[in-house]
């Protein structure tokens, strides 16, 4: 058997809310709950078990979407005056960022409920 990441914890002050801003954004669904935890789970089945906590660390959490996904994201982000930024240090507001690295890879960042970093982006080619 391989090695995959199963699920993890997304402490939230309030696990509904966060996760349906999240499935929201990402075109998803939340899932029905697993004991105290708000799922939302990915395309490779991977769960973001949103946890009711009052105090933590904001944590960063990356999204790879495809191109059509990423427009309608980006369109949803928009529409719901959510502040996006080009870089991970939330100076660039209101733009995407292009890579260097991946030739076409596009994406942007922006804050969930709690303060979580959400990054969408692209494949884009080697």
């Amino acid at each position: 058997m391989t090695v995959e990441l199963n699920h993890t914890i997304v402490p939230a002050r309030d696990p509904q809310a966060s996760a349906q801003f999240l499935a929201e954004i990402l075109g998803l669904s939340v899932d029905p709950p697993v004991a105290h935890f708000t799922p939302v789970t990915l395309a490779n089945q991977v769960s973001l078990d949103y946890d009711q906590l009052d105090d933590f660390e904001p944590h960063h959490y990356a999204f790879m979407v495809s191109e059509q996904e990423f427009d309608a994201a980006l369109a949803r982000i928009q529409h719901g005056g959510i502040t996006h930024y080009g870089d991970p240090a939330c100076h660039e507001i209101g733009q995407i960022y292009h890579s260097k690295h991946a030739k076409g890879r596009r994406g942007t960042y922006f804050h969930d409920p709690d303060g979580h970093l959400m990054e969408i982006l692209t494949p884009g080619g080697s």
